[in-house]
């Protein structure tokens, strides 16, 4: 017969279960006052007092129904109850032993499984979490919350093709669930498929238009898209909703990538006041000043950055710091601290994927990845080398994870390689995997930590040699970098220390060049260039932010000195005409002498070289690209060496095309040839023939001799492979 507390309980029941806690709780308080040991009036009290967020109070309740049979089979909700309460409170472990006391009676339950794998996860057990959200789903496959938990821990554990899996099937069984197609477009755009990525974010803000975290997640993937614009809004309207300083970080970045530096500057200033302690944002904001020449408190805050990179902080990537400092020491430290923050070879496990031994006899297979198969100036520089491979030794496969523009210089690098792979799409253990798939020999990073890189391939080690090459000039300070291709002049013997892969010193400079560039025959006049009729032509086609106060008080003291002159620059940004000009005017020197040249087609721009008399180089980063470009156009370029890598490119080039007397080491040496050239048009026509005699014999531009010495070296490092010997310096 049910007794007058059994009816009260069905009350109770009957208001809980029609979500009118406050009459239900009070009903089971009645009968606890008639019987404290009431256990399902315990544990059910318990459950209300979980719902409103009183989880001590829910743990108590619980608890203390549970001392009455706890070894009853029918108690098994009771513990799984329990031990959500204990989660609740961060009590993982007694959380963990609750569920599995609950296991112990229904096994085969998939909320209970679905429960410890929440658990396991708390605990940072992702693989035993993955284990019970199987088993979970295995019992009931359209459980959408051990669906959606896997696919959350597949991503925890970097598994993503594993995890976009787990929340396609959850997403099927509940569409518009706004947590699940997160974490699906997440997965995308952390597999690369940023197109698809964008489909789901789209998806989401019709769930939430005004989700700070969805705005901001999709403009990440329209910036990998190449979208800026469009991302540019995206980033404004997740800042309308929550102005976050990550949120601002993005944005800047997009507004660099739109060469408006200016208004990124006042985002970074934002970063920093909502966080003054955000990784990177210092050098960051101090590259973006630098690339409009904006030089208001310059010395102050890169002395900062200095100290700081010093002392081991994250204050900015490594590669703004070769335009800030010529310390190799300190730019080794800021590449040791960035490879930790973007490949930190400490979570990724090459080893999983096993390493290929070399096999005597076949072609030495070398396969360069980049982002830049494009008219960029690496590929510039570079596609003549894949050209001029031997292919009777070596096999030489591109891995290009850049967007297809279709540019000719793509469609001639498609042409070039034995295969050409494009693997945008792809995340980096999978390009990785691939690379080993083909049994690569030797992989060369041609982007090293310069835009758009992926050091992520390399710290999971897509072959057994792996080499830093051409597009960063200096070391990547990462444990999975062997070596890194220079010459004795960039890299002396003396600085070897200051690298930490092991350094390959090239004959003639370190820089390949393409002896097949073309230059538009068309002969531009002074007046298309916006140039004068008459008068001496100093040029620096380097990107501005290159220029510094020093190199642009140098070139100052020149034009004071050279009155008829006037200095051809590049335009990259609208705010660097005029604050060079302002700076010119301060040191009496007349705005209008300072011309700028719009970007224009390669063949173009070499041809526009023609205009010019002399080129003055940048300190402490030197021109590369655009030194190989005025000597291949006939113009001598004025020097100065520093310490680094990047501070002695020009001067690298100029030897190896038989110039060594422009190079300088010092600003006043600077300064006094560049006028002495200036003042002596005899001495300037006797250089500039020179050039021109040499430009077809000397190293710089003898393509094909760059190539074999470059294969000497790839000999060398995969015999030193093949008979166990890890990597050393090589002298060719």
């Amino acid at each position: 017969m049910p007794t007058q507390l059994d009816a009260k309980f069905q009350e109770g029941l009957a208001l809980h279960q029609k979500g009118e806690s406050a009459q239900a709780q009070a009903v089971y308080q009645e009968i606890l006052e008639a019987d404290p040991d009431h256990f399902d009036a315990l544990h059910l009290s318990g459950i209300l007092a979980l719902q409103s967020g009183e989880f001590h109070k829910a743990t108590n309740l619980i608890g203390k129904a549970l001392t009455f049979e706890p070894e009853n089979p029918n108690r098994a909700d009771a513990y799984s109850n329990y031990s959500i309460t204990l989660r609740k409170r961060r009590l993982f472990d007694e959380a963990l032993g609750s569920i599995e006391k609950a296991l112990s009676f229904r096994p085969k339950s998939a909320e209970f499984h679905t429960t410890r794998g929440n658990i396991l996860s708390d605990l940072g057990r992702i693989n035993e979490a993955v284990n019970s959200y199987s088993k979970a789903i295995a019992l009931e496959p359209r459980h959408v919350g051990a669906l959606y938990r896997r696919g959350r821990a597949f991503q925890a554990l970097g598994l993503n093709e594993s995890a976009l899996e787990s929340f396609v099937r959850a997403r099927v069984l509940a569409p518009d669930d706004f947590d699940i197609n997160n974490g699906l477009a997440v997965t995308l755009s952390r597999l690369n498929r940023h197109a698809e990525a964008l489909e789901s974010y789209d998806a989401l803000l019709r769930l939430k238009p005004n989700s700070a975290a969805v705005n901001h997640n999709r403009a990440n993937a329209l910036m990998s898209l190449g979208r800026s614009e469009e991302a540019l809004a995206g980033y404004t309207n997740a800042l309308e909703t929550n102005p976050r300083d990550s949120t601002y970080a993005s944005r800047a970045g997009a507004l660099m990538d739109l060469k408006r530096p200016a208004e990124a500057v006042l985002d970074y200033n934002e970063v920093l006041r909502l966080n003054p302690g955000h990784p990177f944002a210092l050098g960051l904001r101090l590259h973006a000043q630098m690339s409009m020449c904006d030089w208001d408190r310059i010395e102050a805050r890169t002395a900062d950055v200095l100290v700081k990179v010093a002392r081991g902080e994250k204050v900015t990537p490594s590669w703004p710091l070769l335009a800030f400092s010529s310390t190799p020491g300190l730019q080794r430290r800021a590449a040791e601290i960035w490879t930790k923050e973007v490949a930190n070879p400490e979570t990724n496990r090459p080893d999983e994927l096993g390493l290929v031994t070399p096999q005597p006899g076949r072609k030495i297979r070398v396969g360069y990845f980049s982002s830049d198969y494009r008219e960029h100036p690496v590929a510039f520089l570079f596609a003549g080398v894949i050209e001029a491979h031997d292919r009777q030794t070596f096999e030489v496969i591109g891995f290009s994870y850049g967007r297809n523009t279709g540019d000719a210089m793509r469609k001639r690098l498609e042409k070039a390689f034995d295969k050409f792979i494009d693997v945008a799409d792809k995340p980096d253990r999978e390009i990785c995997a691939l690379a080993r798939q083909h049994n690569l020999d030797i992989a060369v990073d041609l982007v090293g930590y310069t835009t758009q890189s992926r050091p992520g391939i390399f710290a999971l080690r897509a072959a057994p040699v792996q080499v830093n090459f051409l597009g960063y000039p200096g070391t990547m300070g990462a444990s999975f970098m062997d070596y890194i291709i220079a010459d004795t002049t960039v890299i002396p013997a003396s600085s070897r220390e200051y690298y930490s892969e092991k350094v390959v010193h090239m004959p003639g400079s370190y820089q390949a060049n393409d002896r097949a560039r073309h230059v538009a025959e068309k002969v531009f006049t002074r007046a298309e260039l916006g140039l004068p009729e008459k008068g001496f032509v100093f040029c620096c086609f380097n990107n501005n932010f290159k220029i510094t106060p020093s190199v642009f008080n140098s070139w100052m003291r020149i034009m004071t000195t050279v009155p008829d002159s006037v200095l051809w620059l590049l335009a990259d940004n609208a705010d660097v005409s005029i604050n060079l000009r302002k700076e010119a005017v301060a040191h009496g020197v007349a705005a209008e002498r300072l011309v700028f040249a719009p970007r224009v087609g390669p063949a173009e721009h070499l041809a526009r070289h023609r205009a010019a008399d002399l080129f003055l180089d940048t300190l402490p980063y030197t021109a590369h690209t655009t030194a190989s470009d005025a000597l291949w156009a006939g113009v001598p370029i004025v020097t100065c060496t520093a310490e680094s890598f990047a501070a002695r490119v020009a001067a690298s080039l100029l030897k190896a095309v038989g110039l060594p007397e422009l190079v300088t080491s010092s600003p006043n040496d600077y300064e006094a040839l560049a006028i002495a050239l200036a003042r002596d048009p005899s001495r300037l026509a006797a250089l500039k023939q020179k050039l021109t005699e040499n430009r077809m014999t000397a190293p710089l531009f003898d393509t094909v001799s760059y190539t074999r010495a470059l294969e000497a070296a790839f000999r060398q490092m995969q015999d030193r492979q093949a008979t166990g010997l890890g990597p050393d310096h090589i002298v060719l």
